[in-house]
């Protein structure tokens, strides 16, 4: 499940990814994206990860679909966690779904969100 953050506002949108991503995840974000880069023209996203388990093999290649479909609208993506892969998906996001990727750890949720309003 992907839950909207609170702090989200104008062209950035924070979510938290809650246990297991499913296809019907992207059935609510591509819209979500979609009006959202409609009203601001791009967009800036904070990606909590702290809770998240994984991704259903089903999501996969809507997942790719969404990088394709979204990558040059995406200005920036923080992802905020605190396991070592997550720092390493924040470099290997960037070229495929924002023009530029951080990973802030979960204590630095303020740093990570000062950066994308920069």
């Amino acid at each position: 499940m992907l839950e909207i953050l609170q702090e989200s506002s104008g062209n950035i949108i924070g979510f938290k990814a809650i246990g297991t991503i499913k296809p019907a995840d992207y059935d609510e974000l591509v819209p979500k994206f979609e009006e959202l880069i409609k009203q601001e023209g791009t967009v800036r996203v904070l990606m909590d990860m702290s809770a998240f388990k994984s991704e259903a093999p089903s999501a996969w290649r809507d997942d790719f679909h969404f990088g394709k479909e979204f990558h040059k609208k995406i200005e920036k993506i923080a992802i905020v966690g605190d396991r070592r892969w997550e720092k390493w998906m924040a470099k290997f996001c960037a070229p495929f779904y924002a023009r530029e990727a951080r990973f802030f750890h979960t204590d630095d949720t303020i740093a990570a969100w000062d950066w994308l309003r920069e």
